[in-house]
């Protein structure tokens, strides 16, 4: 027993764990799999979803702290059953988190793969440009297009330049409307996109123009327009858009090299209009 005005041996805080390489390898593997989860409901329904559950986690804990024993009753009923919901709601995004654990970006492949979509992206352009296909394509990056997607036709297929020319061929089933690109594949064709509301732009640019800078406006996606009246290829980006750029230009935005810096622009004749009505997507 301690003498008066003597301290116990340990003192409490000297009983922290230590911060050996075992704790620190478990640290950090609990951390990349909370950022590949992270990455996996960003954009999407999940996260509003998750959200909710959130919400009603703190729900319980003031009804706790408040004494409100029916409702913390009724939520601790709940509970057991909550692990079986969370399965049922997130089996897409558990899917989606497997095959990302799958393909390792420690093996070098998602460059690899990033690469092979910018030739793919590039040698589609060519070949639609070259038979002036009117398109458009929008590369998703940081900010989610879930719900742009959500108004198309689900593919979910590898990117290819037979796939991409083959949706915009003319007479195809799902040429209306834009492509939206997830990094290495395809997630929607025939998707509904908004236009940007500036009135000068509505009066010399053509729909598919108006929407690609409509839905760079409100996020960080990267657009690329192909005109069928003049097959000349325009990329938008941050509500701007840069009209008759070449394959080499394309690759830049693609990798990110490059971007659109604001400029006024000159006055210039208006664009000749591409066909379709300002609410929808028409060749």
């Amino acid at each position: 027993m301690p003498t008066p005005g003597s301290f116990p041996a340990e003192a409490p805080w000297t009983e922290l764990p230590r911060l050996t390489p075992t704790a620190l390898i478990d640290i950090l593997c609990v951390a990349f799999l909370v950022y590949q989860v992270l990455l996996i409901i960003r954009g999407r329904r999940a996260a509003q979803i998750l959200l909710g559950f959130g919400v009603i986690g703190v729900v319980y804990m003031a009804a706790v702290y408040l004494r409100l024993e029916l409702l913390r009753t009724v939520l601790a009923a709940l509970a057991p059953y909550t692990p079986f919901a969370l399965i049922v709601v997130f089996q897409a995004e558990i899917r989606r988190m497997l095959a990302r654990l799958g393909r390792s970006r420690l093996t070098g492949f998602p460059e690899l793969e990033r690469r092979e979509t910018t030739e793919e992206i590039l040698l589609a352009l060519g070949q639609l440009s070259s038979q002036r296909i009117g398109a458009l394509i929008v590369v998703e990056r940081n900010t989610g297009l879930r719900t742009f997607i959500e108004s198309g036709v689900s593919i979910d297929g590898r990117v290819s330049r037979d796939l991409l020319c083959s949706i915009f061929h003319p007479g195809a089933a799902l040429h209306d409307g834009a492509v939206i690109i997830q990094g290495p594949r395809v997630a929607a064709a025939a998707c509904f996109l908004p236009l940007s509301t500036d009135p000068a732009r509505a009066r010399e640019l053509g729909t598919r123009h108006r929407a690609a800078i409509g839905v760079t406006e409100d996020s960080d996606a990267l657009a690329l327009v192909v005109s069928e009246e003049t097959g000349r290829i325009s990329v938008a980006e941050r509500g701007e858009i840069e009209r008759d750029v070449n394959p080499t230009r394309v690759e830049e935005f693609l990798t990110g090299r490059s971007s659109i810096k604001h400029q006024p622009e000159p006055a210039a004749p208006p664009l000749l209009r591409e066909s379709g009505s300002p609410t929808s997507l028409q060749p």
